[in-house]
């Protein structure tokens, strides 16, 4: 696929890196829901020194990093957090932002997937410095494209969506916000929201591309936050491909 091939060097790269000694995960307290984990301690043989211990020894391959265009954001709304709250998205809680494509892969790896997360818990994955809510002065003029799926049934989409955001694939990508996986007891969805409505081409362009990105051949449908905002669940589709 598209996605996979341009990132095929990067992920190489990434998974050769998780084999060796070192900890792949640059926020060792990371874990699903934000929630911490004790550090752990170096395994033996892990080289803990700075850069020029590094090229002294001789004993370990300095990698190259691979910076991406944006600088995107984890965030996470527990089910449970949401039970007790008053206001929606006053449980949101960032978790990490990542810049290169080895810190995606290290977050990634140790998260769970949307087919291991409680029922009522929503994923996102934004540019940095935008929030995932309809009230965010970069969202509020947007909608959102939705596909849905069968529960437990969404992983390997979840991950081509965000390969196609981060990797810039999109013709349209400066429109792209942002996405998130939305869990509930009997399905899924995924949604990937943008930023100006009206801009009618570019929607449709990245509708379209993300079927393909995906290789997903029904009809999926875009609902413009305003009309999400006034009509809950009776907003229409504005566009479909």
């Amino acid at each position: 696929m598209m996605v996979e091939e341009a990132l095929k060097s990067a992920t190489t790269e990434e998974e050769s890196n998780t084999n060796t000694n070192a900890n792949p995960n640059p926020n060792p307290n990371l874990r699903a829901g934000g929630a911490g984990e004790e550090d752990e301690e170096p395994e033996e043989g892990e080289i803990v020194g700075g850069e020029e211990d590094l090229k002294q020894t001789g004993t370990a391959v300095e990698h190259e990093s691979h910076p991406l265009e944006h600088s995107w954001t984890f965030w996470f709304d527990s089910p449970f957090a949401k039970s007790k709250q008053a206001t929606w998205g006053s449980s949101l809680r960032p978790i990490y932002t990542f810049a290169t494509i080895e810190e995606f892969w290290s977050v990634y790896n140790n998260v769970h997937h949307p087919s291991k997360l409680g029922n009522g818990a929503d994923f996102y994955c934004f540019k940095h410095k935008i929030e995932p809510k309809w009230e965010d002065p970069v969202c509020a003029n947007g909608g959102k494209w939705t596909i849905t799926y069968n529960k437990g049934k969404s992983d390997t989409s979840w991950l081509y969506t965000l390969l196609a955001m981060i990797g810039e694939q999109f013709d349209h990508g400066d429109e792209i916000c942002g996405a998130v996986v939305n869990v509930r007891a009997r399905q899924e969805k995924i949604s990937v929201w943008t930023k100006n409505a009206s801009n009618e081409a570019a929607q449709m362009s990245i509708g379209k591309q993300w079927k393909e990105f995906l290789d997903y051949n029904e009809i999926i449908g875009f609902i413009v936050h305003d009309d999400a905002k006034k009509l809950d669940k009776n907003a229409k589709n504005r566009h479909t491909v």
